[in-house]
């Protein structure tokens, strides 16, 4: 299973790791990925959505 949001389509991103004398090796940020159960047409499913997107949902709900 790939670590991307089901929301968002938010994904890991890559970069380099940089030590003290600046030597560059390959590193990667993941997305921080919870399981959540949400109701999809009347079912409860459970998806894999990033906090950031679940905060933004939760806000919403709150906001109705």
């Amino acid at each position: 299973m790939s670590r991307v949001c089901a929301v968002s389509g938010k994904k890991a991103l890559s970069g380099n790791r940089r030590s003290h004398s600046l030597r560059a090796t390959r590193r990667k940020w993941n997305v921080n990925l919870q399981k959540v159960r949400v109701m999809i047409d009347g079912k409860p499913q459970r998806i894999r959505i990033s906090a950031r997107a679940l905060k933004t949902l939760k806000a919403e709900q709150a906001a109705k």
